[in-house]
């Protein structure tokens, strides 16, 4: 394939009297199809058929003939950005790197269609060079940049690098948007983009790679942006003119930064670190309607899951004989969330799922526990929670769980909508308190189940239990959304027999 994309681009230099339009055309037939064949094991067909329309474009005197070839072009962006939401979806908000690799072939497409419209002369508002500009640039600033990045983080992680990735997955769109409408936008993000650019040069000059080449090769196609960047801050402050950007910041960009990075990384493709989540799910979804006798606790045993020689008896017999205490929560929305609470609330009353109150009032929660059949969830002797608030259902949770890599996982399944929620929680005994958290080791997390696909949510819980006296608990349940606090419920618990 790359054999074949350079012969056709060589054949393009031949036909293509404006030489600056050869950037993108190199970028068409032979990075983006290299880049998609490293990603995509099972080869895309397409792939050839998209070059040799690219080809056919330079040749062809006929504008209709033309805009069939940009077409199939856009198609296959399309194709290619479809397969970046599809990776997506099955792995969801984890993992910094292979989502910048997801969001980088989903701007293909958006590069795509900037093609299209410049070969076919749709008037976009702007000048056709505009249109090609930003054509260019969703090549190679939002997606090769995005993949090198993404391969980047295959084989360096830091928090320095999680807090760039976002700048740097955003920064094509913002500098885009900035050009197009508010040239103060462009500035502010292009000197955002610098200081991603500059931390990531910085993290490869300190990173380790498969070969000294390779190093060699990967530092100087992210130095060379670098430099470009620069020149891209210097353009949004009217420093230079666009003749000097194609000339010199499309030079360097096309030759240090796209074909050197692109020979850096195919000299070892680093391998993906994204575990397989191999862990029960429930499969049931919707509403539960069928369950089995009432069951006491939410677990038989909770020594399967930690040592219980530290942990007061009151929590134990809280998870082992659920059914003999008593509930009473105060539930408290983060104020940015509440405008959002309120618009769920009003499909939560009709789902009776996650339908908890608005007001932080105290109230009480009663609720059974129930036998559910193992062979319609499909877990290790399901049971759920049915809680309730003055009738009406709060939570239906289905709980179980799971062994993995010498750690008992909790296993929770909230049945939605053709879907399921789910919530692996790991438990650990801190200072006599039971502290169950989606924060924790290989299957931690929470998770949507969508038929087979599995997508992790930008949403995380922990639970602290404490014991205040013998027969009572305290509880505090914290959720983020992003790594934002957004829902707090306390929970004040108390056996029966020491109602108050």
């Amino acid at each position: 394939m790359t054999l074949t994309g350079m012969i056709l681009f060589l054949a393009s230099c031949l036909i293509i009297e404006k030489t600056f339009l050869l950037m993108l055309t190199a970028a068409q037939l032979i990075f983006v199809p290299l880049m998609v064949q490293l990603i995509i094991e099972k080869k895309i067909v397409f792939t050839w058929i998209s070059m040799l329309a690219i080809f056919l474009i330079h040749i062809v005197p006929f504008h209709t003939l033309q805009m069939v070839f940009a077409l199939i072009y856009l198609i296959f962006t399309m194709i290619v950005a479809l397969h970046g939401l599809k990776r997506f979806f099955q792995r969801g908000f984890t993992n910094p790197a292979e989502i910048s690799i997801d969001i980088g072939m989903m701007y293909l497409f958006i590069g795509g269609i900037w093609f299209f419209a410049y070969i076919a002369g749709i008037d976009t508002g702007f000048s056709t060079l505009i249109t090609w500009l930003t054509a260019i640039h969703f090549h190679y600033s939002a997606f090769l940049f995005s993949i090198f990045v993404g391969f980047f983080g295959r084989i360096h992680d830091s928090g320095w690098y999680r807090t760039i990735v976002p700048m740097i997955l955003t920064g094509p769109i913002l500098v885009a948007v900035g050009i197009t409408f508010w040239p103060f936008l462009e500035f502010i993000s292009v000197l955002l983009y610098i200081f991603a650019i500059y931390s990531l040069i910085i993290m490869a000059y300190r990173a380790t790679f498969s070969s000294i080449l390779q190093a060699i090769f990967i530092r100087l196609s992210f130095s060379a942006l670098g430099v470009t960047i620069l020149f891209s801050l210097l353009y949004a402050a009217n420093g230079v003119s666009i003749a000097f950007m194609l000339k010199i910041h499309g030079f360097v960009n096309c030759i240090l930064f796209g074909m050197i990075g692109v020979i850096g990384w195919t000299l070892a493709l680093p391998k993906t670190k994204q575990p397989i989540w191999s862990f029960p799910v429930s499969g049931i979804r919707g509403k539960l309607k069928e369950t089995g006798e009432p069951v006491s606790g939410l677990v038989d045993d909770i020594s399967v899951f930690l040592d219980t020689k530290t942990l007061p008896k009151t929590i134990v017999d809280f998870y082992e004989q659920t059914s003999h205490y008593q509930l009473f929560a105060s539930v408290k929305w983060a104020m940015w969330f509440k405008p959002f609470a309120l618009v769920y609330k009003l499909m939560s009353i009709q789902l009776q799922q996650l339908n908890l109150p608005i007001s932080s009032k105290p109230i009480e929660m009663t609720g059974i526990i129930r036998a559910v059949d193992p062979e319609l969830d499909g877990r290790h002797k399901p049971r759920a929670w049915i809680r309730q608030v003055n009738e009406n259902t709060v939570f239906t949770a289905i709980y179980s769980h799971h062994y993995t890599d010498g750690r008992t996982y909790m296993n929770i399944a909230l049945p939605l909508p053709f879907s399921t929620m789910i919530g692996i929680l790991q438990l650990e005994v801190i200072n006599q308190s039971l502290i169950l958290t989606s924060e924790g080791e290989h299957d931690s997390g929470i998770y949507l189940a969508v038929g087979k696909s599995l997508f992790r949510l930008p949403l995380s819980e922990r639970f602290v239990i404490e014991e205040t006296e013998p027969g009572s608990l305290t509880a505090l349940h914290k959720m983020r959304i992003f790594g934002i606090p957004f829902l707090k419920i306390e929970y004040d618990i108390h056996h029966k027999k020491n109602k108050c």
